[in-house]
């Protein structure tokens, strides 16, 4: 049974990988160990659908709870020096490191936008635009009502059109 259900699974790898990373910005946690732990818990058995929805719902549920799992029993072992470093002012990159896109002045704009939301307004935008996942699927993985996550959904849409349209001191 586990063998059949990651093989099915390999073909979200990529979709998996980008929202593990979603799921991880911002944390301490890798987003390769998110989903390696997420891995096996469907290899050990300790993570199985139940029938409801579709196979991507359920296993983009099962990494975000993972990630999860993992801030928090990052946050339980940290010690005072991982503390104070997380307060640290962030590394300047280099400039050979840093890519294209985020060099281009429209995409960080975006960026900086989708960062000002509220974690749940962010999560939906990106498991619908990312992920073409539907409201309800995105409800689904993020644990809330539909309502709820249409709320979400409009809240950020909204949100971020204000942030992204021109103000007249531009």
């Amino acid at each position: 049974m586990e063998a059949e259900l990651t093989h099915s699974l390999e073909p979200l790898h990529r979709d998996a990988c980008g929202w593990a990373r979603h799921c991880c910005e911002g944390s301490l946690v890798d987003p390769a160990d998110v989903l390696q732990i997420a891995y096996l818990k469907v290899i050990q058995g300790k993570a199985r659908p139940r029938g409801e929805g579709s196979l991507k719902t359920w296993w983009f549920g099962v990494i975000r709870l993972t990630a999860k799992e993992e801030q928090r029993r990052r946050r339980f072992r940290e010690s005072l020096a991982g503390k104070l470093l997380r307060f640290a002012p962030a590394r300047v990159e280099a400039p050979g490191t840093i890519s294209r896109l985020e060099l281009d002045e429209s995409s960080r704009e975006l960026k900086a936008a989708l960062s000002q939301l509220p974690p749940r307004q962010s999560e939906i935008l990106h498991l619908v635009f990312y992920q073409d996942l539907s409201i309800s699927e995105a409800a689904a993985v993020m644990g809330v009502s539909l309502g709820s996550a249409r709320t979400h959904y409009e809240r950020a849409k909204s949100r971020l059109r204000d942030l992204l349209s021109p103000s007249p001191d531009r």
